[in-house]
């Protein structure tokens, strides 16, 4: 133990330090050169300082760079806690790569050439003879834990990088109708007799390459968007003919899979073993083949094999994680629970089924992190209390987040936030099926985020999101980058979903450029949107009536439904609710399910569909009521550069002397510089890396 201090005296301000490395021992005394070699006993050293001595300074755990094999939860509790005069902080050592890791590793040694004539007989011709296999249970991995879909359970990284089960098709999808074929028409495609509801057979037809043929269908899992474009279900077949192309499942197949061809692949089938990187995992012999890729032997596999939280913070105070690494394990990473001021900076997580939860407390913060390659969602944050409306204060801030929800993709963000007053802010998240960010509660700031290439798989979702109440208001969306959004099929994808009825967002000072859909107002009220900016744009903003089209067919919206339930739960109509939110009070003195009170002016449409909302919404919708929905006004499109700094690479600042503010009076100058991450010494990486 190191104490360092101008002065040592009773109660005079001192700092202390512990070390930890992988030299170390838990023997020794924790100071720089005899180091302690667990997290557990150094945190037992604070403990332990902490009972001799209430802390009178900041505490650092100093941990060296090295690989720490991670096969139980690092956990603290409230006697963990520091204060904000002495806050406890375990860190890397300076700059040195300090990696949790909650995987095994897999020599390359331990695979051997396939010889079981059946097993080669299942896979395909060109691969033969360059399949491996390696007998996991004889060197102690037993857990593989349970396949569903798209992954589960055991996963294999090499070098970095995450090795996909045995599918087909290798890219994209197969399609699929509920029905039996039935010839072709005169075009030469598929045509399917559908016998209707009760109907259990999925008629599929694919480009590229056909199946092989599946010997075990108990082991293939089938994943698509069998029921609507936004959902993901996984099935096992109990027949599949080949030659006819048809699947018997034993269930009836929804009335989705009807009229249209639905996207699916199929996982977990070792015929399929014919791409580099491939593999398939006999559960039951606890064998693994591997079609090897490239640099396979430079360095082991990696499988994931711990699922409990790597480290836990549960009504911990004044504690920051820094600088670490947290990787390959099929839970959770680090979860926050109840205290107060705790921060995760810096770190970098990975190969994870999900980053960090922030359940609860008040003044938690997750900053500078690199957070990527997840099974399901990044960050997920609650907190504050909606009865009182009392924030919960947590900041999510200058992280990298990208390629997540990669196994699990139905409501699985990069960011997702519930209850009061929770801010995300200067966060570049890109490269995921879905949303980027959603919200549920009240008061929330979504700002300066630069969000891309988002929703690249699903249809009927937004980059940022929320919906299906109408007490979530004072949600503030300003000043955020949202590019790059692909085209989906109907209903397509939206830059600002506010879905079913959500309202009360202000939608203010955003970018929008090359999207279908910038912002949605999916029947909601009282939504503002404000100084934007929409650039090569499809239908800048779009609105429809649901609600009221709703009211009846629809349970959610009828009267005394689920959309009045939280009214009367949190007392809308009283303060502190009926003072912050005077419109919500009086909700239901009108027309609950109308979308009134929109507010679209001051926007500036460039080379977009600039299109008036209400009316659109009045022309391709029924069930009106005779009230004006929308104040339009103020609104300016052009086809010609307005005052860009430099459009062509994506600069959308706009110059002082920019005709945007003479056509707009009192247009407010967007802060575009500022969007997306900064440098600063809690970034887990420099700007523009690590992508």
């Amino acid at each position: 133990m190191l104490l360092t201090a101008t002065a040592l005296g009773a109660g005079e301000p001192r700092h202390t330090e512990f070390y930890v490395a992988t030299y170390g021992s838990d023997l020794e005394d924790g100071t720089e050169k005899r180091p302690f070699a667990t997290l557990q006993r150094a945190r037992d050293a604070i403990r332990k300082l902490k009972h001799a001595d209430a802390l009178i300074g900041p505490v650092t755990v100093r941990i060296r760079g090295g690989t720490y094999p991670h096969t139980e939860t690092f956990a603290l509790c409230k006697e963990d806690s520091g204060t904000a005069a002495s806050p406890i902080t375990y860190r890397a050592y300076d700059d040195e790569d300090v990696r949790l890791v909650g995987g095994r590793r897999i020599e390359a040694s331990w695979f051997t050439p396939v010889k079981d004539a059946a097993i080669l007989d299942r896979l395909p011709n060109d691969v033969r003879g360059k399949v491996l296999q390696a007998d996991l249970k004889s060197h102690g991995i037993t857990d593989y834990g349970e396949l569903h879909g798209l992954g589960g359970g055991i996963v294999l990284f090499l070098d970095g990088k995450r090795l996909p089960v045995a599918r087909w098709p290798n890219e994209g999808w197969a399609l699929g109708r509920r029905g039996q074929p039935a010839g072709r028409d005169d075009a030469g495609e598929l045509k399917v007799d559908d016998p209707g509801t009760g109907c259990k057979t999925l008629v599929f037809r694919f480009d590229g390459e056909p199946p092989n043929r599946w010997r075990d269908l108990q082991r293939v899992w089938l994943t698509g968007y069998f029921w609507e474009e936004y959902f993901v279900h996984s099935w096992r077949a109990e027949e599949i003919d080949f030659d006819k192309r048809v699947i018997t499942f034993g269930h009836g197949l929804p009335e989705h899979v009807k009229g249209d061809w639905r996207r699916f692949c199929a996982t977990n089938a070792m015929e399929e073993l014919d791409r580099p990187g491939e593999w398939f995992l006999d559960r039951d012999e606890g064998v693994l083949y591997l079609l090897p890729p490239d640099g396979f032997g430079e360095t082991p596999l990696t499988a994931s094999m711990m699922t409990s939280t790597m480290i836990s913070l549960t009504d911990v105070s004044h504690v920051t994680i820094r600088g670490l690494t947290l990787e390959a394990t099929r839970g959770l990473a680090v979860s926050i629970g109840g205290g107060t001021h705790c921060r995760i900076v810096g770190c970098t997580i990975r190969h994870a089924k999900y980053a960090v939860t922030l359940g609860g407390g008040t003044n938690h913060g997750v900053v500078g992190c690199d957070i990527y390659d997840l099974g399901a969602m990044g960050i997920r944050a609650t907190g504050g209390d909606r009865k009182t409306l009392t924030p919960a204060g947590h900041e999510i801030v200058n992280n990298h987040i990208h390629h997540y929800s990669r196994v699990h993709k139905n409501w699985q963000p990069g960011v997702k936030v519930q209850g009061v007053g929770i801010r995300v802010a200067h966060n570049d998240i890109h490269d995921a099926p879905q949303y980027a960010i959603s919200y549920e509660g009240n008061d929330h700031r979504f700002e300066f985020n630069n969000l891309h290439h988002l929703c690249q798989e699903q249809s009927d979702v937004g980059v940022i999101g929320c919906g299906t109440n109408w007490t979530y208001r004072g949600n503030v969306i300003r000043h955020n980058f949202i590019h790059h959004i692909p085209k989906r099929p109907y209903p397509g994808v939206c830059g600002v979903y506010l879905d079913n009825c959500a309202s009360s967002a202000e939608v203010v000072g955003n970018v929008f450029y090359k999207m279908i859909k910038p912002v949605m107002i999916g029947g909601g009220r009282d939504n503002i949107v404000v100084n934007n900016v929409f650039v090569e744009c499809e239908v800048p903003v779009c609105m429809d009536n649901r609600g009221l089209r709703w009211r009846t067919r629809w349970g959610h919206f009828r009267p005394g439904g689920p959309m009045y339930k939280p009214l009367k739960e949190l007392q809308h109509d009283k303060p502190p609710w009926s003072t912050k939110y005077p419109k919500l009070a009086r909700i239901l003195e009108e027309y609950p399910q109308a979308p009134l009170g929109n507010v679209v002016k001051r926007n500036v449409s460039v080379r977009s569909g600039w299109r008036d909302p209400e009316a659109e919404c009045r022309k391709t919708f029924k069930s009106h009521i005779d009230r004006r929905y929308v104040t339009l006004a103020d609104n300016y499109v052009t086809d010609e550069d307005p005052g860009f700094l430099d459009a062509a690479n994506m600069d959308f600042r706009l110059r002082d002397d920019a005709i945007v503010y003479k056509k707009i009076p009192g247009f407010a100058k967007i802060p575009f510089d500022r969007i997306g991450l900064y440098e600063d010494a809690c970034r887990a990486s420099r700007p523009g890396e690590g992508d």
